[in-house]
């Protein structure tokens, strides 16, 4: 019994994450009303209230998950050289991750509990890419590794930045320089 009433708690909080989502990208975090959510979920507002204790857990339970999402991402890609494309084409695996995190670090400049929660889902990111990276290249120093995950997270987040104004490069080319920064990064320990 206990097993079916939390598979129906769970379905409920994905509801209630789903519509989230829609009206967290129509309005914002900040402009975004528990009426406005309760209304695209479904549910009344004291129903959500069962679920999340107020707007900034739901926040952080989406939050949660696209770190998730991502360092499952991480993995599988570790040992793919994908990374110059996505660079260069300014591609992303979801829009609306992508959309979402920039409002995160929007929302993060006016509420304490939200900059908290980025902080956290960076930590939680770059820990896990300097494992996956000490893994794939145990001959760097942890200084070195550290190093390569702070210059690659530059370029991720810069890039998704980026993909809101024109490309005023070449793809083709962007993707060869790219692909030499990646080379350098990763071809032997500094001294």
């Amino acid at each position: 019994m206990n097993l079916e009433r939390d598979a129906r708690h769970r379905q409920r909080q994905d509801d209630i994450i789903t519509a989230a989502r829609r009206c967290f990208r129509q309005s914002g975090f900040h402009a975004a009303s528990m009426a406005q959510l309760a209304g695209e979920a479904q549910l009344s507002v004291g129903q959500i209230y069962r679920y999340f204790t107020n707007k900034d857990a739901i926040i952080e339970q989406m939050v949660k998950r696209i770190i998730d999402d991502r360092m499952a991402e991480v993995v599988v890609n570790s040992h793919t050289p994908k990374l110059p494309a996505l660079l260069a084409w300014r591609q992303v695996t979801d829009e609306d991750d992508e959309a979402l995190m920039l409002e995160v670090a929007a929302e993060a400049t006016r509420n304490p509990r939200v900059a908290s929660m980025l902080v956290e889902a960076d930590s939680r990111m770059f820990d896990h890419a300097m494992q996956t990276l000490q893994q794939d290249y145990p001959q760097f120093s942890e200084e070195k590794v550290r190093a390569c995950v702070e210059v690659l997270a530059v370029m991720v987040e810069g890039t998704a930045f980026r993909r809101l104004t024109p490309q005023k490069a070449s793809a083709d080319r962007l993707h060869t320089i790219y692909q030499q920064l990646i080379k350098q990064l990763f071809e032997t320990e500094d001294k």
